[in-house]
């Protein structure tokens, strides 16, 4: 008598922007699959112009249209799964089109919603460009907020607190603001704000990334953490009242440190996690050790979403150089997220 294991279901994969880097690193990863050991993903974009932009990038991919996810574990080891999600206009590389803006946001919404149904395991998403996008209405300002909302739109009831993180080898940052300007980050932050993000970071670092007892530590806001209130109160007067609830709730959590001595070599080994007040104190380390690398992981949700962390980069699209490693990197992580999730090994 003999017994087996269902596949577990496919990433989705958006497209980001066209005219960007996001089809030619998916066309790069599905060549490493068997290299990289990775799970099959089904890219939403255009068949064509996944066929076109690839082989111009220099690293054509046969391409299959399929009609779902189920399709992909069929597809995949020898063809790129892609469902059909047309674009207006042909793209052209380092060119964005506001014509094509609405199969881009279509894309999300349509790997959203085949997540949703259990057809698709996690999402993994490929640059936007915020700007373009927003000639299709698109009122958001960035994909973590957008995701927010579609998750509470196919998950209603279920609780939603979407909290960025960056991850990389040995370096994990949360910025409790994200993409706001510097100057309205003092009065953004509060006590209540950072006891979610904060939350929100250790519940994921159990239940995501299989740490039994997390060890946050949590940045100041103003140099040397406000040098007692000489610098600034904001240190004494939220932050501080905030990791004093969140250790009465058996939270560890350590702070408000000085940001300047947190990402050393010694002192990034002494935690898991650290939570920063605001978009560049958290991004500036990780990108500086696993610009390449680094994966942006949406915590709080009640899907799995992980993004390369880099952007559409129009710059280079097109000229078969942009690196599939943080891609790559973000495909493992969603699939093992997506395990964790589902009780796998």
């Amino acid at each position: 008598m003999s017994s087996s294991v269902p596949f577990p279901p496919p990433l989705a994969l958006t497209m980001g922007d066209p005219a960007g880097i996001g089809i030619e690193i998916a066309a790069k990863a599905w060549r490493a699959r068997h290299e990289q050991r990775l799970a099959p993903f089904v890219l939403y974009a255009d068949p064509a112009a996944v066929e076109d932009l690839a082989a111009a990038a220099g690293v054509a991919v046969p391409v299959e249209p399929i009609d779902g996810p189920t399709e992909a574990q069929r597809v995949f080891p020898s063809r790129l799964p892609v469902y059909p999600i047309a674009l207006r206009v042909p793209p052209r590389p380092g060119a964005p089109d506001f014509a094509n803006a609405p199969a881009v946001i279509a894309a999300i919404e349509r790997a959203v919603a085949d997540v949703a149904s259990g057809a698709a395991a996690a999402l993994v998403t490929n640059p936007i460009a915020k700007s373009v996008l927003k000639s299709a209405g698109f009122a958001h300002p960035g994909h973590t907020e957008f995701l927010a909302e579609l998750a509470r739109r196919h998950w209603p009831g279920e609780p939603v607190h979407a909290v960025m993180m960056l991850a990389g080898a040995d370096l994990r940052v949360v910025p409790a603001t994200v993409h706001i300007p510097l100057a309205d980050v003092p009065a953004a932050l509060s006590k209540e704000l950072l006891i979610e993000v904060i939350a929100t970071t250790w519940r994921a670092l159990v239940d995501d990334f299989r740490i039994a007892a997390p060890r946050i530590v949590v940045t100041g806001l103003n140099p040397h953490a406000g040098e007692s209130g000489t610098m600034g109160r904001e240190e004494q007067t939220i932050i501080a009242p905030a990791l004093a609830e969140l250790a009465r709730r058996g939270i560890s959590v350590s702070g408000p440190h000085p940001a300047d001595t947190l990402f050393h070599t010694e002192r990034r080994a002494s935690y898991d996690a650290a939570v920063c007040m605001y978009h560049d104190q958290a991004l500036i380390p990780l990108k500086t050790l696993a610009f390449d690398k680094g994966v942006n992981v949406t915590l709080g949700l009640p899907l799995v979403r992980t993004s390369p962390d880099h952007g559409t980069a129009f710059d280079i699209a097109g000229k078969g150089v942009a690196s599939a490693e943080s891609l790559v990197a973000a495909l493992r992580l969603a699939r093992e997220i997506a395990d964790h999730r589902r009780g796998r090994p």
